[in-house]
């Protein structure tokens, strides 16, 4: 959860704003890290499921749809709103095929030439031959290069404007975070995006790029096998039989058996390799998970229990392995096979012709040539058949993040399950939840019809029981949870600022820590330092240029005064604060709001909190109470009365004839 919005009248505003001076321009890194921009597409319509289907078929038309959804949002790199080089580049690659198939066929027509020359010991023709073999060499490796580069830069450029255009949708409105709240196939999205969506993207350049060589070397050396081969009498018994093109039908009959082998041997590839994936993405997270809480786990003395997690995850990955090694042994046993066989049937197929004097032996070892490539096209599926399986993995489980983002989206434009509104207050109030409930992504209610508005200055505390559903009304202000119905209401061209009980700090130094989500040079050396005396981390100033894990080495007390620096840095008009002191002691938790009040006298502050002792910093006091369907607020009182009328608060309790608190003190 973020610790700042920039203009929180929006859902989901700008980035957030500093006091200090002006940003600097970002370096070419920043320009070079988006070479294409992807945008975004609007979700495509939902598919219903047929009825009529049993589970089992429901689930695999699932899966087949997951396919279909990643080409969806990947085709639009083609589309107008793509890469403007999509289209160059693949023309390019297409014709850079084109010629290689060419120079491959003329590199076969001088095995023909040299080898007839050597059969009839034509020494002139021979060297001649031996100096031309050098420009086809060189023609068909620059081709090849050129190949690899454009191949590689359509992937980069289509990999780069997916990974924005995925990551654009995953940071909007708050959907990484909402993912957590809500079912569905989208674990470890960090890893779809990273190794998944690569091995999506990359892929399917090298099929296409290897069907449409394997295609084009098909056609054109299926010509050279029938004109050089010709047709082949065979006797039996007393008659003859003759074999049109006995060359192509053998090697169509071969590459057809091999192929069918890789099909039934490889089956279970597609569903082998899509769980070793997520096994895989499953250990990397119980690892991060480790890394990131290595402060509570070594103060608990948890090492043996992590390690057996550890190890069951482990072994999971390597059941995995062990399955999907079993498919690879079989497929290499067709590949290598196949391989072996290739070069060896056409020489035996041609020798009764070479052998009688219809056949010369450069037609011979032409054949042989033109056999292997036929073979080698044909046989494309199986020397492929195992990326194709990861592809087919690595695409549905990106497609499954793109699937729930979709339902995330969707919601957000759908009245169906109701949506909290934002927008802006009006007079001078700071903020007003007008008839604010929130709920579930399944519709279950949270909170139920809050009516609450705030003065600008006013400093309220949310209090009730655990589950009362403080925390998730704080994220209703925010903006991070949509469910719900009614309206949250900012006053135009103010500034919030998020302090969560776990404050955020991102790697670096300890002046970018201080500094965020602001840059770092933002602000003076001398302001940062300032900010860092008055919440009591002065000891760490002559470390602040310091770069190092200072997530893991401050305390959970210095994470939170850190975090209350960069309030004092930013100075927001309207300050949230969940729990944001439960790691500091009493005397430390009063120094801190004295120094919030202190330095910001005007500031409106909303705290989440158990802790009665705050009641002291605050004005006003909002209860909720955990009830059946939903939590409801049961008092809202004064903690500090103020003189005349508050034409700017309103407030509405559940129930006809609630009183607060404060009103039946007075009667």
């Amino acid at each position: 959860m973020s610790e700042a919005k920039s203009k929180p009248k929006p859902a989901n505003s700008a980035k957030p704003r500093g006091t200090g001076k002006p940003r600097q321009q970002e370096g070419p890194a920043v320009e070079v890290a988006s070479e294409v921009v992807g945008e975004a597409e609007p979700p495509p319509e939902i598919i219903e499921s047929n009825p009529e289907q049993t589970p089992e078929q429901a689930e695999q038309a699932g899966k087949k749809y997951l396919l279909t959804r990643f080409w969806i949002s990947a085709r639009g790199y083609w589309s107008r709103r793509g890469d403007r080089l999509a289209w160059p580049c693949t023309i390019g690659l297409l014709a850079l095929i084109g010629m290689n198939v060419g120079f491959q066929y003329g590199i076969n027509v001088w095995n023909r030439a040299i080898f007839d020359a050597i059969e009839q010991r034509n020494a002139p023709t021979v060297y001649f031959l031996s100096v031309v073999f050098l420009p086809l060499v060189a023609g068909n490796a620059g081709l090849v290069v050129a190949q690899v580069f454009i191949r590689m830069t359509i992937q980069r450029r289509w990999r780069s404007w997916l990974t924005t255009s995925v990551i654009g949708r995953w940071l909007a409105n708050g959907r990484y975070y909402q993912l957590n709240l809500i079912s569905g196939d989208h674990q470890n999205p960090e890893a779809r995006i990273a190794e998944d969506l690569r091995i999506a993207t990359e892929s399917p350049v090298d099929f296409v790029a290897g069907v449409i060589s394997a295609f084009l070397s098909a056609a054109t050396f299926i010509v050279v096998l029938w004109t050089i081969g010709g047709a082949l009498t065979l006797p039996i018994g007393g008659s003859s039989v003759t074999i049109p093109g006995f060359l192509v039908i053998t090697a169509v009959i071969y590459a057809a058996i091999t192929s069918t082998s890789m099909v039934v041997i490889g089956g279970r590839f597609v569903e082998l390799s899509e769980e070793k994936n997520q096994t895989e993405a499953e250990f990397r997270y119980t690892l991060t998970r480790v890394r990131e809480n290595g402060e509570s786990i070594a103060l608990l003395g948890g090492e043996e229990e992590e390690r057996s997690g550890i190890d069951k995850t482990f072994g999971h990955v390597l059941k995995q392995w062990a399955l999907l090694t079993g498919q690879h042994m079989r497929t290499a046993l067709v590949s290598q096979g196949s391989s072996l066989f290739a070069p060896v049937v056409p020489v035996l197929l041609c020798a009764p012709k070479f052998l009688e004097g219809s056949m010369s032996l450069g037609q011979v070892m032409q054949a042989a040539s033109a056999f292997a490539i036929v073979q080698g096209a044909f046989g494309w599926l199986v020397d492929n058949y195992p990326r194709l399986a990861d592809w087919n993995a690595s695409a549905r489980r990106i497609a499954s993040l793109m699937m729930s983002l979709d339902g995330l989206e969707r919601a957000e434009q759908s009245d169906a399950l109701g949506r909290i509104n934002h927008g802006e207050t009006e007079g001078e109030a700071m903020l007003s939840l007008n008839d604010l409930s929130v709920s579930l992504d399944d519709g279950t209610a949270v909170v139920r019809e809050t009516e609450v508005a705030i003065e600008p200055g006013e400093r309220v505390l949310v209090a009730g029981e655990s589950g009362s559903g403080k925390s998730t009304l704080v994220r209703a202000i925010a903006g991070l949870w949509p469910w719900g119905g009614g309206s949250v209401n900012f006053h135009p061209d103010k500034r919030m600022f998020m302090l969560p009980q776990r404050p955020y700090i991102p790697s670096g130094t300890l002046r970018r820590a201080t500094a965020y989500p602001g840059a770092a040079d933002n602000w003076t050396l001398d302001e940062i330092k300032a900010a860092l005396d008055k919440v009591g981390l002065g000891h760490l100033n002559d470390k602040i240029e310091e770069d190092a894990p200072w997530d893991q080495t401050l305390s959970g007390g210095e994470k939170q005064r850190l975090a209350f620096a960069r309030l004092l840095l930013h100075a927001p008009d309207i300050i949230v604060l969940d729990e944001a002191t439960a790691a500091l002691d009493e005397k430390s938790q009063d120094k801190m709001m004295e120094t919030i009040i202190h330095e910001l006298p005007n500031v409106t502050i909303i705290s989440v909190a158990h802790r009665v002792e705050l009641e002291a910093f605050h004005s006003r006091k909002i209860t909720l109470e955990r009830r059946k369907g939903g939590a409801k607020l049961v008092s809202d009182i004064e903690l500090v009365p103020r003189k005349g009328k508050r034409n700017l608060l309103t407030r509405a309790l559940w129930g006809s004839g609630a009183r607060t608190e404060r009103q039946r003190e007075l009667e």
